[in-house]
């Protein structure tokens, strides 16, 4: 008898379902996603979807997970896989850690690098602390926001006023944190500017360079070591089931809420819970009204005065592009031949694709360069840096392409934007 009721217990323990095993980080999937310029386009965006800043004739592609493809298509939308990548696995973070990934500097490494800068070349360099991280301001880590203003200093220089006596341009680096290229390529101009040819225009130029708008973000992308974390928001938000953050390029107060953008707080487009929710949009806006005089009337079709100086470029990636304002809309800007001839300028030397987003990807509302144009007249624009595929391309390229394929196109191009800040309308 014992001997049956043994034999059924461990029968009965064959056939029941087995536990399910814990999930642990996840593949990450690029999908390749039908939808032309458009309606179609602009529902993809609507319906919260990581859809990528790159287009291929009439496809989009979207960054998920192993359920996405069948979302999509409970959603009406065909896909294929483009690529795989390995999950994520977090390492313990040393606070010494200068690199990741095969060489890309740190957020300690970048503030660090500022500073050093600026005590090597005090007759060029001067760092401003504009704001601080979400994190900071909730004491639970976090950082400083900084900038570093480059020329050949005179009176009056760098300093926080709009009535500055030279141009301006301005460069930032990753605002989406996942995008490291950019960051390094915020690293290189700061070295270029004060240690090549290039010092020689800072006579009659300045430029201040953020090399990291959203550190919060970027250390959670560094947490990930040799699998960077694709993290693209701030740390704010109350996500349990994705990504936590903010969006920080749709979050600005430039027709804020309307295409291209979320209320799901899981989405990667999470727009925030009002226009300028985020302290490091907040922190951003503040300086640039403190840097640009205001030379544009209200209204989408007012133009900026001819006597505007400045310029404004957002680094992002990837895609190959060259865009310009406005994103939230196909409508034209009253300054649209002079952003356009700008654009396609930088475009002729990097071999990028020169538009309004519209027009090359999809529209979005809230972002940073519309802003800029919007509150100030400034032009401003956004360099989507890098290839879709291909070993140097995509958000993860190896360190070595940043100085072998990226930083050559992207050098004559900010060279370009220098001599167009001087007078660009």
């Amino acid at each position: 008898m014992r001997t049956a009721v043994a034999l059924l217990a461990c029968l009965a323990l064959l056939l029941s379902p087995a536990p399910a095993p814990a999930e642990g980080p996840q593949a990450t999937y690029v999908l390749r996603v039908p939808a032309p310029v458009g309606d179609s386009a602009q529902r993809l965006l609507g319906l919260g979807y990581d859809v990528l800043e790159q287009r291929d004739g009439a496809d989009l592609f979207v960054v998920g997970d192993s359920r996405t493809a069948q979302e999509l298509r409970s959603d009406g939308y065909r896909s294929t896989v483009e690529t795989v990548m390995p999950p994520s696995q977090r390492e313990p973070r040393s606070l010494g850690s200068t690199t990741y990934y095969g060489g890309y500097r740190t957020i300690t490494a970048h503030l660090a690098h500022l500073d050093e800068v600026a005590r090597a070349h005090p007759d060029l360099a001067t760092v401003v602390d504009y704001g601080d991280s979400w994190r900071k301001t909730q004491g639970a880590g976090g950082y400083d926001l900084k900038a570093v203003c480059i020329t050949r200093k005179s009176p009056g220089d760098c300093a926080l006023t709009p009535a500055a006596p030279k141009p301006r341009l301005f460069v930032m680096g990753q605002l989406h944190a996942r995008e490291i290229t950019t960051g390094d390529m915020a690293w290189r101009f700061v070295d270029d500017l004060v240690g090549s040819d290039l010092t020689a225009m800072l006579d009659d130029l300045e430029i201040w360079v953020v090399p990291i708008a959203n550190p919060d973000g970027v250390e959670i992308v560094e947490s990930g070591g040799d699998s960077p974390v694709l993290q693209r928001k701030n740390a704010n938000g109350t996500c349990t089931s994705g990504p936590r953050g903010v969006d920080l390029n749709r979050n600005a107060g430039s027709h804020w809420g309307e295409v291209g953008s979320s209320t799901n707080k899981c989405s990667e487009t999470y727009r925030g819970s009002r226009a300028d929710s985020e302290v490091e949009v907040q922190a951003l806006e503040s300086l640039w009204r403190k840097l640009y005089r205001d030379t544009r009337a209200p209204g989408d079709t007012a133009a900026a005065s001819a006597d505007t100086t400045g310029a404004v470029i957002s680094m992002h990636s990837y895609g190959n592009y060259v865009l310009f304002p406005w994103g939230w809309s196909t409508q034209k800007t009253g300054n649209d031949a002079a952003l356009r001839r700008i654009a396609n300028d930088m475009a002729a030397l990097s071999g990028y694709t020169a538009g309004q987003p519209g027009e090359v990807l999809y529209n979005a509302s809230g972002a940073t360069d519309d802003w800029v144009y919007d509150d100030l007249g400034v032009p401003s624009f956004v360099w989507e840096i890098g290839a879709g595929s291909g070993r140097c391309g995509g958000f993860l390229p190896p360190f070595s392409c940043q100085k072998d394929v990226h930083w050559p196109k992207v050098r004559p191009m900010l060279v370009s934007a220098m001599n167009a800040a001087k007078r660009p309308y």
